[in-house]
Order: C-alpha cells, then sequence, then structure tokens
C-alpha cells in the first residue's frame, strides 16, 4: 500500500495493492502500523458505517463542528466522485476545494481531516461506500452546504438523479463562512 499526500492541507490517499487470480482479488482495507506511519491515530477510529447510492445520487456536502471529525472513506462496490472543501478557518488551503474517484478497481481510501465538507456522487448503477469515523455521530454538530451552491461551483460528473431532502435545504458556503467568522 502506498500513501499519497493530495494538495489540502491534510489530506492522503492509501492507495493498495489488490492481489488477483482465478478466484476474484484479495486486498488489505486498512493498515494501522501504516495510518500511524502518516501522523493517524488508527484507533481512534470509533465508527464504521455504509452507505449505498443509484447512479447520480448525490451525498453532501457535510461537516462538523466543534473538534470536527475525521474519516476515511472507500467504495467497496462501484465508484464515485468524492468532493472535499476544506471549511477550517485558519487554513492555508481554507475553501479550496479537490475531486478524488474512489472505486472497487484501486480500492483507494481518501482520509478527510477533521473540517472539512465532504460529500459525493455515485457513478456506477450502484455504489457502497464505507466510512471509517473517528467521533461518535452528534446531530447537533452537523454542518452542510448545498451540493449546488454557486460559491462552490462543485462539478458534479453526472446529471443528478437523487438528492436528500436534508441536503436539498442545506445553506449556502457564503452562510457557512459567516458562521465560521471567516
Amino acid at each position: 500500500m502506498r500513501v499519497e499526500r493530495l494538495e489540502l492541507e491534510g489530506v492522503l490517499l492509501f492507495v493498495p495493492t489488490p492481489h488477483h487470480d482465478e478466484r476474484g482479488f484479495f486486498t488489505r482495507t486498512f493498515d494501522a502500523a501504516l495510518a500511524a506511519e502518516h501522523g493517524l491515530d488508527p484507533h481512534a477510529f470509533v465508527q464504521d458505517s455504509q452507505s449505498r447510492s443509484r447512479r447520480g445520487t448525490i451525498r453532501g456536502m457535510h461537516g462538523r463542528s466543534g473538534r470536527g471529525e475525521a474519516k476515511l472513506v472507500r467504495a467497496a462496490h462501484g465508484a464515485v466522485l468524492d468532493f472535499l472543501v476544506d471549511a477550517r478557518p485558519g487554513s492555508p488551503t481554507f475553501g479550496a476545494q479537490t475531486a478524488v474517484r474512489l472505486d472497487d478497481v484501486t480500492f483507494a481510501h481518501l482520509y478527510v481531516p477533521p473540517g472539512f465538507l465532504h460529500g459525493y456522487q455515485a457513478l456506477t448503477e450502484h455504489a457502497d461506500v464505507c466510512y471509517r469515523i473517528d467521533r461518535e455521530h452528534d446531530p447537533a454538530e452537523d454542518l452542510a452546504v448545498r451540493y449546488d451552491d454557486p460559491d462552490l461551483a462543485l462539478p458534479w460528473p453526472l446529471p443528478v438523479s437523487v438528492v436528500s431532502e436534508r441536503d436539498r435545504s442545506a445553506g449556502s458556503w457564503k452562510d457557512l463562512r459567516a458562521r465560521l467568522g471567516v
């Protein structure tokens, strides 16, 4: 497994080496020693979650207030285009965004540090996304910005097929900036 540092400060991409043969494949999906080598506490992850989405579905853009929330995200089945927006006041990459394709071919894992907005669009008929999260969920700390906010102008690659009511009614990037005092 190799680790790549992406352009947003603190964001890492873990890329495993799947082994294929006539039976199918085998790949390591987490390596505590490698995570620790790159500054992550592997024991800090306290919750694993999974979502399934249909092609064109958008989930996001979500984040957490307070101490934030770190996530290790991967596509267990299918593919998604995963977006991150740095919402950490004082960060040298505040407001910057990046997109990473996560799929069941490369099995890459995206490390999302606390303080980022996160969302994705399903690119395949069905996409299963797994999250390893370092904090228990507290709905009182939820942050959200509309997936189609004009100030973010995220370039979703497909026509949008499904968006939750929560994501359709999320606030704006401008409002979140004001809330953060930026």
